[in-house]
């Protein structure tokens, strides 16, 4: 569907789009550049200026395609039905992570996958400040950085690094799953950003992420990434993880199978689940 060449020619617009629209409003917005969408959730214009840039370049590099980006979906709930079209799909968070980007932190991402028949394809992780880069390509491999990538089998025991989304993200009753996580001996940890971490993931620096909700711009070039660095997925119920949702949450992406399998099994056990 894509070949290397065109998976860095897909960099270069992801890149030029960062330089246009989202890098001269870091650390440079004013309060009308911002707004809420929801509670903890803001847009801000470099979000929207990003958006409609890639919409416009991607599909035009590849005509017949389609766009499922954050920010429309926001605004048309319609536009995720593309995701089980026959057309390629090309999934898009302009900014991941875009409290942090508002906050002046360099923590941030845009996201990109190209999926077709709900397969993915190819992905696109780039954080322009910190200066970091994944890509992958279905079949051929992760590379982070220009340094092919992968997964490191976590140890057991209380050293096993396991990060999640801020307590605020989960249902009400995630504190159960998150304590009985610890009480295991796994050390969970808050995660800030979705993109980095599954680029840490992706290198050997987490053994495992525990993603309680299942927006497929957030998850959709993470999971292509983890994937071809020989990492595993899976719903709660083992199930794999479907891009256009309905999958039992809170699902897990690790370094290995036994590992997401040993994390779903405390989770169900403690009795949160989607």
């Amino acid at each position: 569907m894509i070949s290397f060449a065109e998976l860095a020619e897909v960099e270069d617009i992801i890149r030029s789009v960062n330089e246009k629209a989202v890098l001269p409003r870091f650390r440079s917005l004013n309060d009308s550049d911002i707004a809420m969408k929801g509670p903890m959730d803001p847009v801000t214009v470099a979000d929207r200026e990003a958006e409609d840039l890639l919409r416009e370049r991607l599909t035009a590099f590849l005509p017949g395609s389609v766009v499922v980006g954050e920010e429309a979906v926001s605004e048309d709930p319609s536009v995720l039905d593309a995701l089980t079209g026959a057309a390629p799909v090309w999934i898009v968070d302009p900014i991941d992570g875009t409290r942090n980007f508002v906050a002046g932190s360099g923590r941030f991402s845009t996201l990109v996958a190209l999926a077709v028949g709900g397969v993915l394809q190819a992905s696109w992780t780039y954080a322009p400040v910190i200066g970091r880069i994944g890509t992958a390509l279905a079949g051929h491999g992760a590379q982070v950085d220009g340094v092919p990538a992968r997964v490191a089998a976590g140890p057991g025991g209380a050293s096993l690094p396991v990060t999640t989304s801020h307590p605020v993200w989960w249902p009400l009753t995630y504190g159960r799953a998150v304590d009985a996580l610890r009480d295991a001996e796994l050390d969970v940890r808050y995660f800030d950003a979705c993109g980095i971490e599954y680029l840490d993931l992706a290198i050997g620096a987490r053994s495992a992420m525990v993603l309680t909700w299942e927006h497929s711009w957030d998850h959709a070039a993470g999971l292509l990434l983890v994937a071809e660095a020989g990492g595993h997925a899976a719903a709660l119920d083992g199930a794999p993880v479907r891009l256009a949702g309905g999958n039992a949450l809170p699902f897990v992406a690790a370094a290995d199978a036994a590992t997401a399998g040993r994390i779903r099994e405390i989770i169900v056990e403690s009795g949160q689940a989607g």
